[in-house]
């Protein structure tokens, strides 16, 4: 019989991958959405959504976090939704989306390195160098920067720095409330308080950019989509899986989402996929396997399962 511990192990593993390809896979419709509809005000609306479907679920099973706890559930929400999403909003518009997807990849490490801070968890070699094989097949993947990214604007790739620093914040400080409460729980509150922060900047955008709604029923689509899949489901399972691994051994399965992006990309949009994009994906596959090869020895260690 499987250990629990194993089982859990590639439970959370598949919440993280399946989170990650979720997120790989939003771009095609996000493409399609956002000539339309502006960022931020389709930020509001994937998260209201969100907030509607994951908040019958709190309600249903009465899954509230108490008030005491607030504090810490939004500055996930703040740090989550409003600095990070919003970063890499302005950050990718100011820069390049080449150069987005690549300093944006940097995510896995800020998030071992929170883990080892605020969780006091213990990063080993295999997990360091997991995320470095990861990482060296994202820029297989996505390539490295060409001249006309190499003069992409300095501004635009610092936040696009912070976007990628405060994604690793929001994972550990989610995974920090898990400890506590149900992610189910943690996934509808982020959405309310990351709504309430992120408003001002939707006013503000429909103050300079004007909406017509009167689109089709394939943007419609596309906006429930983004708002049940991509967030009310992502949001969960990426939160899920950090509440079932430890944050530096989950952190690499951040790597799936380009493959999967570039994947749907050749698939939808007739796309190119090279050589590359195959080797860039056995190094992404291999660091995300080595990342979590010693937590699962140390599992059978502890429990004394032979190997």
């Amino acid at each position: 019989m499987m250990n629990p511990q194993w089982k859990q192990q590639l439970f959370g593993g598949l919440c993280l991958t399946l989170a990650a390809a979720i997120w790989g896979g939003v771009y095609v419709v996000s493409k399609v959405v956002l000539d339309v509809i502006p960022p931020f005000t389709l930020l509001i609306i994937r998260f209201a959504i969100a907030l509607v479907v994951l908040g019958a679920f709190v309600a249903a099973r009465r899954e509230f976090i108490a008030r005491r706890d607030f504090p810490l559930i939004m500055a996930v929400a703040f740090v989550g939704v409003t600095i990070s999403i919003a970063a890499q909003f302005v950050g990718t518009k100011l820069s390049t989306a080449h150069m987005g997807a690549l300093i944006t990849s940097a995510s896995p490490a800020f998030i071992a390195l929170f883990a080892v801070w605020l969780l006091k968890e213990r990063i080993n070699g295999r997990q360091l160098t997991g995320i470095l094989l990861a990482t060296v097949g994202v820029l297989i993947v996505i390539g490295v920067p060409d001249e006309a990214d190499a003069q992409s604007s300095l501004i635009g790739n610092l936040i696009l720095l912070l976007a990628a620093v405060s994604w690793g914040l929001y994972t550990v400080l989610s995974k920090k409330a898990t400890l506590r409460y149900s992610s189910l729980s943690v996934t509808t509150y982020v959405a309310l308080f990351g709504m309430i922060f992120t408003s001002p900047l939707m006013v503000w955008e429909l103050s300079v950019t004007p909406v017509s709604w009167g689109f089709g029923w394939e943007i419609w689509a596309g906006v429930l989509y983004i708002g049940i899949i991509s967030t009310a489901g992502a949001f969960y399972l990426w939160n899920k899986g950090f509440e079932l691994m430890q944050a530096g051994s989950g952190a690499g399965f951040f790597f799936i989402q380009p493959v999967v992006g570039a994947l749907l990309g050749w698939l939808l949009l007739n796309e190119h996929l090279g050589l590359g994009f195959f080797a860039g994906a056995a190094f992404i596959f291999g660091g995300v396997a080595l990342s979590n090869l010693q937590q699962a020895e140390s599992y059978d260690k502890n429990e004394g399962t032979p190997r």
